[in-house]
Order: C-alpha cells, then sequence, then structure tokens
C-alpha cells in the first residue's frame, strides 16, 4: 500500500533540503591584491596546500571568480567576513546557482 504524505509534510521536506544546501563562498578579481598575497590568504586562513591555493588564485585571476570554501550559510558567512577583513572582495551564494 503507498505511503499517502500531506501536503504539509512535503512542503516541509522541501524547506528542508533547501536550507540543507550547501553555500560556498566566492573570491572575486579585484585590481588591487597581488597574486602572491591572495595565495597567501587561500593558504593560511582555509588551510589549503600551496598548489590548491594557487590553482585557485589563478582561477580568480584568470576567470574573475573562484570558489574558495563550501558549507553552511553560517560557516560562509564567517568567511566571507574574514576575506574581507584580508581585504579581498568576496559573496557568498547557494551552491549550484
Amino acid at each position: 500500500m503507498p505511503v499517502i504524505t500531506a501536503p504539509e509534510e512535503t512542503a516541509e521536506a522541501a524547506t528542508d533540503a533547501a536550507v540543507a544546501d550547501p553555500w560556498v563562498t566566492i573570491v572575486w578579481n579585484d585590481p588591487v591584491n597581488l597574486m602572491t598575497y591572495v595565495t597567501y590568504v587561500f593558504e593560511t586562513y582555509f588551510g589549503h596546500p600551496r598548489a590548491k591555493a594557487e590553482k585557485l588564485m589563478k582561477q580568480v585571476h584568470q576567470e574573475g571568480r573562484a570558489v574558495v570554501s563550501t558549507g553552511s550559510l553560517e560557516t560562509m558567512e564567517v568567511d566571507v567576513q574574514a576575506m574581507h577583513g584580508f581585504g579581498l572582495w568576496a559573496t557568498l551564494q547557494r551552491s549550484g546557482q
């Protein structure tokens, strides 16, 4: 026998799934910060190995942006504020958008 779900439960499940979607921190290219400095920030703040930090820095420089971290909304808000503290231009958005 099939299970029938009430509309409220379906809406709640959809909301829970949307809230659980990971968020991302995006660092954008700017004309101010040196590439070595951006690499340094990625290494020290996020703990990325040098090769990954350089790859992300090059992506920022060449493509205009790079996703540097993924997680909950609250964690990404902290990461964005940290990037602003380092003088980098950063935003957050839902993953996949």
